[in-house]
């Protein structure tokens, strides 16, 4: 067993680096995306620490899942995080294991393509629901009283670019409607469901979302209807960008080393790849578009707000 192991650690530098090649050219090509995806991780933190602004502070509303949940409470609110933490990790890290694993089912660069046009789409439905109406947030530090509850207005256009890192993440109020916990939990679990081997961890997945919202809600975190809403415009969000993206090569299946590497029958490096790869290029450059334009009015909007209530 000792000498398995032995040959083992001593083939993983050498797989390692020949993965790290093979998601290297993969990357040259598909970069600009993925930074595209990335950047607007930062765009989306903006915008909701935007909505701060907006934040009115006011009884918590009636909700059905506050009157069936027990309360959590303040002191252990940090449930649903260190369980949220645990699904970001873990889906991270299951993302590289070509490098690491023989047995190789994606490409570390196409699947994180994939998840960030998920991702985006997602964010962007989520920036146009809290910005549409902002209602008063159940957090405790989003309640009446809270110091925390209402933000001044910003001094200088880099007070806003900053976002308060991350302590303006964590202690934001006005972007609820809907979860964006749930939209990385749902996207991670669907990707996992379809990309994934093992038939006992896509159900622990599922159960672990389950868990999540529960948590969530229990925290005060979120209403009912935040976490409703993030689970069937996740799906349905993942289910139409997945056909518009067709399927990712399956590295299980013995073809040609790199999908962007030109066929023997002369077609050209091109057309290979979009053989293997689907016309993706186009769906997400839509995606991307489209983002673009949203948070583009959703940042008018937030100024023309804040000049009709005379504080600009």
């Amino acid at each position: 067993m000792s000498l398995y192991l032995t040959r083992r650690i001593a083939k993983l530098p050498r797989r390692i680096l020949a993965e790290t090649a093979v998601e290297l050219k993969l990357l040259s090509e598909k970069w600009k995306l993925l930074l595209a995806g990335l950047i607007f991780q930062y765009i989306h933190g903006l915008a909701a620490r935007g909505v701060h602004y907006l934040h009115r502070p006011g009884p918590v509303l009636h909700d059905l899942g506050f009157l069936l949940l027990p309360e959590l409470g303040k002191e252990r609110g940090y449930v649903s995080e260190i369980l949220f933490a645990s699904i970001f990790v873990s889906f991270v890290l299951w993302t590289f294991s070509p490098f690491i694993f023989k047995n190789k089912r994606f490409y570390t660069v196409l699947i994180w393509r994939r998840v960030l046009a998920f991702l985006v789409m997602s964010q962007s439905l989520r920036i146009i629901t809290f910005y549409s109406t902002q209602l008063p947030g159940p957090n405790y530090h989003c309640r009446e009283g809270s110091p925390l509850a209402r933000l001044p207005p910003p001094d200088n256009v880099l007070e806003v670019l900053l976002i308060n890192f991350p302590r303006g993440t964590l202690f934001g109020c006005g972007d609820l409607i809907f979860s964006s916990h749930m939209i990385f939990t749902l996207v991670f679990v669907l990707t996992y469901q379809k990309y994934g081997s093992k038939n006992f961890i896509k159900v622990l997945g599922f159960v672990a979302a389950v868990i999540q919202s529960l948590l969530i809600i229990a925290s005060r975190k979120h209403y009912s209807v935040d976490v409703v809403v993030a689970w069937y415009t996740v799906n349905l969000v993942v289910f139409f960008i997945d056909k518009k993206l067709s399927e990712m090569p399956d590295r299980s299946i013995k073809t040609s080393t790199l999908p962007v590497t030109a066929a023997k029958d002369g077609k050209t490096k091109e057309e290979n790849h979009k053989l293997l790869n689907g016309n993706s290029h186009d769906s997400l450059d839509l995606v991307c578009d489209c983002s673009i334009f949203i948070v583009n009015n959703i940042f008018y909007y937030f100024r023309a707000s804040y000049n009709r209530d005379g504080i600009c």
